[in-house]
């Protein structure tokens, strides 16, 4: 399934996501990787170092769904500002550096 403004796919189906009872506000691109993390979690009793792996993948593909949505809101308030200026949009800020990308 594909979401309108996201380069990423929604890999889990609603059908899986219900049966792992992923609660609403989680169910987004990174659904994937909440589901088996969640059976670890369970499975080990909730200790913080049983999972690290799974939590790791999980909260790296959040902070890459975040980052580019300020990307996108970036370039909105870009576009709205140079709308109401009339003068070209200087080039943005990069919020992540080159060298993240490598």
């Amino acid at each position: 399934m594909e979401v309108p403004g996201s380069s990423k796919k929604m890999i889990a189906t609603q059908e899986e996501m219900v049966e792992a009872k992923v609660p609403i506000p989680y169910r987004d691109q990174c659904a994937h990787l909440l589901i088996p993390l969640n059976k670890c979690r369970q499975a080990e009793f909730y200790l913080p170092w049983k999972c690290e792996d799974q939590r790791h993948s999980y909260e790296k593909c959040e902070y890459e769904l975040v980052m580019e949505r300020m990307l996108q809101m970036q370039k909105i308030r870009e576009a709205e500002a140079k709308q109401k200026q009339g003068l070209p949009a200087q080039p943005p800020i990069p919020l992540i550096p080159k060298t993240a990308n490598a």
